[in-house]
């Protein structure tokens, strides 16, 4: 099959995207199919260098374009693609200003980080935070950032231009003891994956692409703050390709206070699911909770780092989130070998039952996490043969 009157059409609508912004993936049901076309887009590149990139997930053998108006010009392929509406996703969260770090913030005692780190403080652990950026230069983020990628602009660092992902790089890894705050695991690294605008905006083809990059560059956990109301095939197939590659996938599932559902992607079995908790350790008011939700952390007015230097209080599940993604560092730490079905059973049997309005534990109600718990279980399953 000869590709390149395709690529022709699917980089002609990349110049010229249609009004309304739609955009599809597109991914080859056969592998070889999908290698034959990417050898054709490499040769036509390197007869026009000026062409655009045409976003794609070597792992799971797609492409992503905005297709102007029909896809009448796919009908020679159909047997060969699937295709499916690219969605919009958004972060989880809401925001109000604050002018000083907090040192420890109460959501990282809460969960009892804090008395882990004189044996754990997620040293080397590679944490890949799909969101907005990260701001490069905050005091208390300096030493916790490594290079990442910025999905919207390969050519640009993944700065930050909204706050969230610096938000959510704070509560996990802060490291600035003497004048601003501390993160879980204040030695674990972040590699910001950029898929997120300013507005806080991404495509699932963004996402896909971000879960592809981090499977490549071998992180140990993705932490994914965000959401949306309905499924992606793609999205799961990615899911699916980063937990066998044994990925901790965290993620938040959702601020509607709904009880019998979540957003995805964290209805997908393969991630770890996680629901907010307030001061009180009870389940705030804005979390969706029940039975898809794995495991609870402090996520009501959490203090954390901000862009230009500043930090904000936010409120969200992904608060809560970026919690359980800095004790599973702590864990892995010192126990690289075990593996995400290992992880999340550890997590929900270290985990501190919550109280109801009465202040009372209710077993079965919920689960808040417990990194320090978490930690001396973990590395009880270390194997006697580790070179850890």
């Amino acid at each position: 099959m000869d590709y390149t009157g395709l690529i022709e059409m699917l980089l002609e609508d990349m110049e010229s995207p249609a009004p309304s912004g739609a955009k599809r993936i597109i991914t080859f049901v056969n592998p070889r199919q999908y290698n034959a076309f990417q050898r054709t887009l490499q040769e036509l590149k390197a007869l026009h260098p000026e062409w655009p990139e045409l976003p794609s997930s070597h792992l799971l053998k797609s492409v992503m374009t905005p297709l102007s108006g029909s896809i009448k010009h796919l009908d020679p392929f159909k047997n060969e693609v699937l295709i499916e509406e690219d969605s919009l996703i958004q972060v989880h969260t809401l925001a109000n200003k604050i002018n000083q770090g907090p040192g420890v913030p109460y959501g990282v005692k809460q969960i009892q980080a804090p008395k882990a780190w004189s044996t754990s403080t997620g040293y080397r652990v590679k944490i890949g935070v799909i969101d907005t950026g990260a701001d490069y230069y905050h005091p208390d983020l300096r030493q916790s950032l490594a290079k990442g990628i910025n999905l919207l602009n390969r050519h640009m660092m993944p700065l930050d231009d909204n706050g969230h992902g610096t938000h959510i790089a704070g509560t996990i890894a802060a490291a600035n003891s003497t004048e601003g705050m501390i993160g879980v695991a204040p030695r674990a690294t972040i590699y910001p994956v950029k898929a997120f605008d300013h507005n806080g905006s991404a495509y699932v083809s963004d996402i896909i692409q971000g879960i592809d990059w981090c499977i490549r560059s071998r992180m140990h956990i993705i932490n994914m703050s965000f959401g949306m109301k309905t499924r992606s095939k793609a999205l799961l197939d990615i899911v699916n390709k980063a937990y066998a590659s044994g990925i901790s996938i965290v993620a938040s599932s959702g601020n509607d206070g709904k009880r019998r559902n979540i957003d995805y992607p964290a209805k997908y079995p393969q991630t770890i699911s996680v629901g907010a908790t307030d001061r009180h350790r009870r389940i705030a008011s804005f979390s969706n909770r029940g039975e898809f939700i794995d495991i609870y952390a402090p996520g009501d007015k959490i203090i954390s780092s901000w862009t230009h230097g500043k930090y904000h209080e936010m409120s969200g599940t992904s608060m809560a989130t970026s919690h359980v993604s800095g004790a599973i560092a702590l864990l892995l730490a010192q126990n690289p070998d075990l593996q995400p079905a290992e992880i999340k059973a550890l997590l929900l049997q270290t985990a501190t039952p919550l109280r109801n309005k009465k202040g009372q534990r209710r077993p079965g109600e919920g689960l808040e996490v417990n990194a320090l718990k978490l930690l001396k279980e973990g590395i009880k399953r270390k194997p006697l043969n580790s070179q850890y």
